[in-house]
């Protein structure tokens, strides 16, 4: 546990100032009762009292009991309402989809899992969601007014300003849509956050699993393959949000590896779920997605556990270029072929370090996901509510009554 000294010293350089700053100590665990808040942040008692009573009317804290007496009366200690609001959230993948209702914890509350073909455009898939959002919200027992935000996770690149996704390969239709903007017709009051699915993914799994590891690289390999990397503790979008996009790094020179984005011999064109489907059928091995080609290789078909030990190595290719240049201290292979998890990680880790330098691999740790088919709705909630959390957005909530 770290000693409070060394909590008030971290502090030093983001003085904490404003009820939305005192609300994420609480938060954090940083501080849970007035005197610890006082240690913690330096603010005098009057104060801290102020702060803690804005954030009690608006039932932003709630009294969580007692700590023991050390002589005189008992402290109080405050908590987090995570039952303050709802999030909503959806992770749009190529054929199928996961959306919850979470708490402010990033807790779900209820979730449904279902087959959904992204092209079939935004105006039809967007409709969809928020329809089954509205049905959700009134299974779990609560009501839309609590909304506080929503998050989507789409597959394909996202401009993370705007919420648009740009020329996405596999998402006819989509390009330049404005999903906030859709949103806004029944939720104007309310942050609409867009991110590729890889991205939140990778918030999820960090967020739930590898909080220690500061540098972390989340895998996911369905249908195609993508990269969401975490630096210094928090998802790397990089300029225009297209960080980690692996998928069209090429990885031969074969003529028949096309790939969707109108490139030759992408690793998505080799080692992706549809690609290596395809190449099943033309085995004469009937497999249309990704969770077929799985399904053969689980099953005892040698033809599928050799494609999907290939397309591991051609992924550890990939991912030992990405540890030099990265050098993270994990990397999560999530996604639908993860569960062929023995054949696919055998292959990953046989190249990754045959090609990694020794000390960029000496620490390094190779795990499949536990969140699996729940990362991305874990991982879209915690991007929303670290942003309608934030110290800013709480002040500015708390001085315009939102």
């Amino acid at each position: 546990m770290v000693s409070k000294p060394m909590l008030r010293e971290r502090l030093v350089s983001q003085p904490v100032t404003g009820s939305g700053a005192l609300l994420q100590v609480i938060r954090q665990g940083r501080a849970t009762t007035r005197a610890e808040l006082i240690e913690v942040t330096g603010l005098a008692r009057s104060t801290v009292a102020q702060r803690l009573d804005l954030l009690r009317a608006r039932d932003l804290i709630v009294d969580a009991g007692e700590n023991p007496s050390t002589g005189g009366r008992p402290p109080a200690v405050f908590a987090f309402n995570q039952n303050a609001g709802l999030v909503l959230v959806a992770d749009l993948g190529v054929t199928h989809c996961r959306l919850a209702v979470a708490d402010l914890a990033g807790r779900p509350l209820i979730e449904l899992a279902t087959d959904l073909e992204i092209a079939k455009g935004p105006e039809h898939v967007l409709t969809w969601v928020r329809d089954r959002f509205v049905d959700l919200v009134d299974r779990s027992g609560r009501n839309m007014n609590e909304v506080r935000g929503i998050g989507i996770g789409v597959p394909g690149p996202v401009e993370f300003a705007t919420g648009q996704a740009v020329h996405p390969p596999i998402m006819p239709g989509w390009d330049g849509f404005s999903i906030p903007n859709w949103f806004s017709r029944y939720h104007d009051e309310v942050p609409v956050l867009v991110d590729n699915d890889v991205n939140i993914m990778a918030i999820g799994e960090h967020w739930m699993h590898w909080r220690d590891a500061a540098h972390l690289l989340f895998v996911k390999v369905g249908s195609g393959i993508g990269c969401g990397i975490v630096a210094g503790g928090t998802i790397h979008r990089g300029a225009q949000g297209a960080a980690g996009d692996i998928g069209h790094i090429q990885v031969t020179d074969r003529e028949d590896a096309t790939c969707h984005c109108g490139n030759v011999g992408c690793l998505e064109a080799v080692a992706g779920g549809l690609a290596m489907a395809r190449a099943l059928t033309g085995m004469g091995i009937p497999a249309a997605t990704s969770r077929d080609v799985v399904k053969l290789a689980r099953g005892g078909n040698r033809d599928a556990a050799m494609l999907v030990r290939e397309a591991g190595r051609a992924l550890g290719q990939v991912l030992a270029a990405a540890v030099n240049l990265v050098n993270p201290g994990v990397i999560v292979i999530g996604g639908d072929v993860a569960h062929a998890h023995e054949q696919l990680l055998a292959g990953v880790r046989e190249e990754l370090y045959r090609r990694s330098l020794p000390l960029a691999t000496r620490h390094l740790r190779i795990a499949r996901s536990e969140l699996e088919d729940r990362a991305g709705v874990i991982g879209a909630a915690v991007m929303v509510i670290e942003h309608i959390l934030s110290p800013d957005a709480v002040d500015r909530a708390l001085a315009t009554g939102a």
